[in-house]
């Protein structure tokens, strides 16, 4: 089969590699048929995760169908429409038990893509499948489906639980790539009186305005001047930090009030500063987290009632071939306005070139 591997950092390729095949009872062996890029894997490519080692296939997102399962799984069959979550949850140890599948002891938690082969390619093997994969009703189409293996988990419950938003609340979200705008939409669930958002790309505001944000600044204009405008000096309830940069974490902590949450979402790969000679006396919490995806069952019951604006935030469409093609679009979305790009499926050519939702 065909797969995307990493070579190390600054190097990819879609090369033949050996199809996967079933080592334990509990795997599931899925055809892709819709799979996507992730922030992640970006920050992989750039070597920002060493754990990840060349020769590794990357790739966390996907949704498929079952061709293959161990003798264990008892949820799937070959021949269902799954959706693959990007956690992987042994059910077994401490933390799957507390429903924190993303700090799986038991040889679980973000596996795909980071210490086992991922989705981006044409088979893949899902390790304790019947946590780890869930049945699509045929209402969901594929390419929105694939939105729920990542980014709207990881948005509502390391973005928006985390956070504690509450009405009323005034909500900053710094970066309006996919996992911010996925933030700004599911922080609207819990009606704040406003949510900012902050980004640096005129196409990522104007994704974020169509997705509910109440005000857009340019990171380079001063934000946390409009945001005590906005707050009579006060500073936000929540800010959330989406980009996974020094700089966007440290804006994040200059613009909550006291008393107020810093839910940290994006994944850094260098060290930030953390002024605790201006915080210590401003009572402020600042969470972080790796996604436990408890919350994908309820987000999947929101899309297939069409309560998720899902199909908005893709923007490109490859087929599964084009993955450096893709890979190469995705990485200069503030050039080509890329927000969610989407390989493979019943859509297989690119149909559009900007962040047109």
């Amino acid at each position: 089969m065909k797969a995307l591997v990493f070579q190390g950092p600054g190097q990819t390729s879609w090369q033949d590699v050996p199809d996967p095949s079933i080592k334990d009872a509990g795997d599931a062996i899925v055809r892709v048929d819709a799979v996507t890029i992730c922030g992640t894997d970006l920050h992989i490519v750039k070597g920002d995760v060493p754990e990840v080692e060349p020769g590794r296939i990357l790739g966390h997102e996907a949704v498929g169908t079952v061709v293959e399962t161990g003798g264990d799984v008892t949820t799937v069959r070959p021949g269902d429409r799954v959706l693959i979550s990007c956690i992987s949850a042994c059910g077994r140890c401490r933390f799957c038990r507390e429903a924190r599948y993303g700090q799986c002891r038991g040889g679980g938690g973000w596996v795909l893509g980071h210490t086992i082969d991922g989705t981006q390619a044409e088979y893949v093997r899902v390790p304790f499948a019947d946590l780890s994969v869930h049945p699509l009703p045929s209402a969901v189409d594929s390419h929105d489906a694939v939105l729920l293996a990542d980014i709207f988990p990881t948005s509502y419950e390391v973005g928006v639980l985390n956070g504690e938003v509450r009405p009323g609340d005034t909500v900053v979200v710094v970066g309006a790539g996919p996992i911010g705008l996925a933030a700004i939409a599911t922080s609207r669930l819990y009606s704040p009186s406003s949510v900012i958002a902050v980004d640096l790309a005129e196409s990522r505001l104007e994704a974020a305005r169509n997705l509910g944000a109440d005000a857009t600044v340019n990171a380079a204009e001063e934000p946390e001047r409009l945001v005590a405008d906005l707050t009579d000096g006060l500073g936000a309830d929540v800010v959330m930090e989406a980009v996974g940069v020094p700089e966007a974490f440290e804006m994040c902590t200059r613009m909550v009030r006291p008393g107020g949450r810093v839910a940290n979402i994006g994944v850094h790969g260098k060290p930030a500063t953390l002024h605790l000679e201006d915080l210590w006396i401003k009572d402020v919490t600042i969470t972080t987290g790796l996604v436990d995806t408890r919350s994908t069952p309820m987000l999947l019951r929101m899309m297939a009632a069409g309560r998720l604006p899902s199909s908005s935030l893709i923007t490109h469409r490859f087929e599964l071939g084009q993955m450096e093609e893709a890979y190469e679009v995705f990485s200069r979305a503030g050039e080509t306005g890329a927000l969610k790009v989407v390989l493979g499926g019943p859509q297989h050519t690119v149909v559009s070139t900007s962040a047109q939702v």
